[in-house]
């Protein structure tokens, strides 16, 4: 799962809630969902390296109407 949020001055930051540290800042959603994609890929390669894999998924998403 990744969360998409925007900032009062119109810039996006993205980050994973089950990956902690794993974030992306950007001008545009698209650019931070490719920075955020690129930043889980790096993270997941050097895991692999060190002979770990990611961690299994924890949180979930939903909505609620008012």
């Amino acid at each position: 799962m990744v969360i998409y949020e925007q900032a009062e001055d119109g810039e996006w930051g993205a980050y994973l809630p089950d990956v902690p540290g794993v974030v992306a800042l950007g001008a545009t959603r698209e650019e931070v969902a490719a920075g955020i994609e690129e930043a889980l890929a790096a993270y997941a390669e050097d895991l692999s390296e060190r002979g770990l894999g990611l961690p299994a998924p924890h949180h979930i998403a939903g909505t609620v109407a008012a």
